[in-house]
């Protein structure tokens, strides 16, 4: 048991620099940190979406959002809406925020359900103040609607993720963390396996107690080193490849992602204050690189302003994210396809989880133990909020399409969907990350309607049900109204 007093990370990048600048403020004074990283060595890279954690993260590591955003070319992200997904032609959103009015014991969308049955017209996004606004293109911070108890409007950002990297790397610099900029050529291990020195194509040798592997797909301490072992997810999510593209600003400039599917997958619009990332997630049993390249260049919305390039993945996690004294943190400890932009939380969470079980007077196996089983809990029920898209289209017009609606799922997704379709519950486990409001838009947006819902509805008449709607679209209509434009909102931001 040898306390941990040097920690070590391999690799830069948002996972390096998120790391870096956590681990740093919460036990800077207690620990030294070191991070390698080769500006020869490119990232990934085109992880520009997030989802409402990130402003705890932020604020947690005391960033200015107007500084943040002008430094990152950020826009605001309402939500993500899903094109093409149900059938083609079809669409609807996974809004950020709440649907309606909540009850005790009863959540909206059950009057919503009673509201069609009595002949009720409405959409359930008529209730959502996040897609309304959205939609409207439509921003300003707003905690609650005025002159009410119900909540306000929830975000999240799209920007550039190298600018973020960049940012985060000078906060953690100038805050003590040691930067090395150099390859790491060499892994020198104990005698017991635990990673012991970092040798670098400088000459110089970098020993650690604890080391970080934000290597990125390479994984190259947890994987090449220590041969942890994959499990494989790709039989419930088959896409195994994507191209990333960056096109010239539209003079729209949109509060929400797209997710358009198409053939063999799906294709993803961020719109930045200075350009728009698309990308193109297929399968490639289906779809040749050079067909997706060209059916991703055919659908940008403006003129390209870099080449195509080409990213090949597997779904699925380490069996370890933690082995002896290497915690896998970002890409090298999985990978879920980017469909509803977990991948920066995943980081965030996972160095949360470090923090919180850190092996100050050594690493013990209990500790080990605890960190592995809460990472494969949270990987494992956002895994299934994926397949869930997946599993749920209603498209026969591929092979690929065909595929994921035959598929096998978990049983744990089985259960969820069947618990939805005949009694209109959906259960959050274990403090997962997609609330029950996340589950129903998705589940409801793909036609999946369930055949009961909450008696307590009952408790309203019919007259009362519709005050209760035509009430709560008024406000959100009025207060969508008053809001800027998600532009005007940016450019005063960029007054400041």
């Amino acid at each position: 048991m040898k306390p941990i007093k040097h920690v070590v990370i391999a690799g830069g990048g948002t996972a390096g620099w998120i790391t870096a600048a956590l681990l740093n403020k919460v036990l800077g004074k207690v620990i030294n940190i070191t991070l390698i990283e080769s500006s020869a060595i490119g990232t990934v890279g085109v992880g520009e979406a997030t989802i409402p954690p990130i402003i705890q993260l932020n604020n947690a590591l005391g960033i200015n959002e107007q500084d943040f955003i002008n430094a990152t070319n950020a826009s605001i992200k309402l939500g993500i809406e899903f094109e093409n997904w149900k059938t083609p032609g079809h669409s609807y959103m996974h809004a950020f925020g709440s649907l309606g009015k909540d009850f005790p014991f009863c959540d909206f969308y059950n009057f919503w359900l009673k509201g069609q049955i009595t002949g009720c017209e409405d959409d359930l996004w008529d209730f959502s103040l996040n897609y309304q606004a959205a939609k409207q293109h439509k921003f300003a911070p707003l905690n609650t609607i005025p002159n009410t108890q119900l909540p306000g409007l929830s975000y999240a950002y799209h920007f550039d993720a190298t600018l973020y990297a960049e940012y985060l790397k000078k906060l953690a610099i100038s805050r003590g963390v040691k930067h090395i900029d150099a390859k790491i050529s060499h892994v020198e291990q104990c005698d017991t396996g635990n990673v012991k020195s970092l040798a670098l194509d400088n000459d110089s040798q970098i020993s650690g107690d604890l080391f970080i592997d934000c290597t990125g797909l390479r994984a190259l301490l947890i994987e090449q080193t220590l041969n942890t072992g994959f499990i494989d997810w790709s039989h419930y999510l088959p896409c195994d490849s994507a191209v990333a593209v960056q096109t010239k600003s539209t003079h729209e400039l949109k509060p929400y992602t797209r997710s358009i599917a198409h053939r063999a997958g799906w294709q993803w619009q961020i719109p930045l204050q200075n350009r728009i990332g698309n990308g193109l997630v297929y399968c490639s049993r289906y779809l040749s690189d050079d067909d997706a390249k060209q059916l991703l260049l055919k659908s940008v919305p403006a003129e390209p302003i870099t080449e195509p390039r080409i990213i090949k993945f597997k779904t699925g996690r380490r069996l370890k994210q933690w082995h002896k004294n290497v915690v896998s943190v970002g890409l090298s400890s999985g990978f879920l396809e980017p469909l509803e932009s977990t991948s920066i939380h995943l980081i965030q969470t996972a160095v949360t989880r470090l923090i919180k079980l850190f092996p100050h007077n050594g690493i013990s196996d209990a500790l080990v133990t605890e960190f592995n089983k809460q990472s494969v809990i949270e990987l494992e029920h956002i895994r299934d909020f994926i397949i869930l898209h997946y599993k749920l289209t209603e498209r026969e017009d591929s092979p690929f399409w065909r595929q994921c609606m035959q598929m096998d799922i978990p049983n744990s997704l089985t259960h969820k969907l069947n618990l939805f379709k005949h009694t209109g519950k959906v259960i959050r486990e274990d403090d997962e990350l997609f609330a029950e409001v996340a589950w129903q838009q998705v589940m409801i947006g793909q036609g999946l309607i369930p055949d009961d819902y909450n008696s307590i509805v009952d408790s309203l008449s019919d007259d009362q049900l519709s005050d209760l709607f035509s009430t709560l679209k008024t406000l959100i209509s009025s207060t969508v109204t008053q809001l800027p434009t998600h532009q005007n909102f940016l450019a005063s931001i960029k007054k400041v």
